[in-house]
C-alpha cells in the first residue's frame, strides 16, 4: 500500500514553538492560536478557488496573533518563526511507525501544504528524510489540500488510488484525501478529533506505531 503522509502535527511536533510565541506575545496559547488561524487561511483560500504559497501564510498568521496581543512582528522575529518551523523535531512515536510500514513493504510518502523547499528542510532537519521514498508539496500543483490537485499528483505518480491512504492528524486533510478517491488514517494525537458529520477514517489509532499495525493487518 502507498501510505501519504501529512508533516505538520502529523509527523512533526508544533509544540517546540510555543516558547518562542509565548516570549512574543505573553500568551502561553498563542502557538496553537497561530497554527489555527494559518489553517483557518489556508482552508479559506483554497475555498474559495485561489492559490497562497503556505509560508507566507504562516507569516502573516504569525504577524496577525502578534498584533493580536499587542506587539507588532519584527523581519528577524518572522525570520525565527520560520526557522523554528523548518526546524521541528518529530513526534517520538514517527520513526518507529514509519519503521514498521517500510519493514511491512509499504511505500510511504509526504505531501503537504508547505513549500518543497520548507517541507525538505523539515524532514531532513528531524532526521526522518531518509524514510520517504519523495516529498510532495501543494506548491507544485498550486492548490493547497484540502482541494483534489494536491492527492492527485500523488495517484498520478504512484497509480490506483484504491492502494493509498492518507495519514493524517487534521480531519479536513483526511476529507480531501476521502473526496479524492484514498483511504484515510486518523492519527488522533491529543486534542484530535475526527471532523464532525465526515466520513468515518478507514483506520484510527493514537500513535502511529498503532495505527501503522492496523494497516500492516489489514
Amino acid at each position: 500500500m502507498l501510505c501519504v503522509f501529512d508533516v505538520n502535527e502529523t509527523l512533526l511536533d508544533l509544540t517546540a514553538l510555543d516558547p518562542l510565541f509565548t516570549q512574543l506575545t505573553g500568551v502561553p496559547t498563542a502557538r496553537a492560536e497561530w497554527f489555527a488561524l494559518a489553517i483557518h487561511t489556508a482552508l479559506t483560500v483554497t475555498a474559495t478557488g485561489g492559490y497562497r504559497d503556505f509560508a507566507q501564510i504562516a507569516g502573516q498568521a504569525a504577524a496577525a496573533v502578534c498584533a493580536r496581543h499587542g506587539h507588532e512582528l519584527t523581519d528577524t522575529e518572522l525570520a525565527k518563526v520560520g526557522d523554528g518551523l523548518r526546524s521541528l523535531p518529530a513526534h517520538p512515536d514517527v520513526v518507529p511507525g514509519l519503521d514498521r510500514l517500510r519493514q511491512a513493504g509499504h511505500q510511504v510518502v509526504a505531501l503537504t501544504n508547505s513549500p518543497l523547499a520548507t517541507a525538505e528542510a523539515q524532514l531532513q532537519n528531524a532526521g526522518l528524510a531518509t524514510k520517504f521514498a519523495r516529498i510532495f508539496s501543494a506548491q507544485q500543483v498550486s492548490r493547497l489540500k484540502p482541494a483534489p490537485e494536491p492527492y492527485r499528483q500523488v495517484l498520478r505518480a504512484y497509480g490506483n488510488p484504491g492502494t493509498a491512504v492518507m495519514i493524517a492528524a487534521h480531519g479536513w486533510d483526511l476529507a480531501g484525501a476521502d473526496a479524492a478517491g484514498l483511504r484515510t488514517a486518523l492519527l488522533a494525537r491529543p486534542g484530535v478529533r475526527p471532523l464532525p458529520g465526515a466520513a468515518a477514517a478507514t483506520y484510527t489509532a493514537a500513535t502511529l506505531p498503532e495505527l501503522a499495525e492496523k494497516i500492516v493487518r489489514s
